[in-house]
């Protein structure tokens, strides 16, 4: 098993809500309006820097990883959308 994280621009999570229920994901937790700065910028929520990003998390197993990944990256490409993929191998869950 894994766990993905994707991080995402806020404006994008109902895409990326999409693309995981079009992929039978159904069970996810979601991390809103998270602040933070990296290569897409400063994301503070603010005046200064209003943007925000949410985190979105799921277990899946490791034969449809590469299924998802690719599901990501050809919306990404099409929509020229960025999001960050983090995958953590699962030895179990209590």
């Amino acid at each position: 098993m894994k766990l993905l994280m994707v991080i995402v621009d806020t404006d994008c999570r109902e895409e990326l809500e999409v693309l995981l229920h079009r992929n039978d994901i159904v069970a996810y937790s979601e991390i809103p309006n998270a602040h933070g700065v990296g290569q897409s910028g400063v994301r503070m929520g603010s005046r200064a820097h209003p943007r925000t990003s949410s985190i979105f998390f799921t277990v899946i197993d490791d034969d449809r990883v590469a299924e998802l990944k690719e599901t990501i990256h050809s919306y990404c490409e099409a929509c020229d959308k960025k999001m960050k993929m983090v995958l953590w191998s699962v030895e179990e869950i209590v």
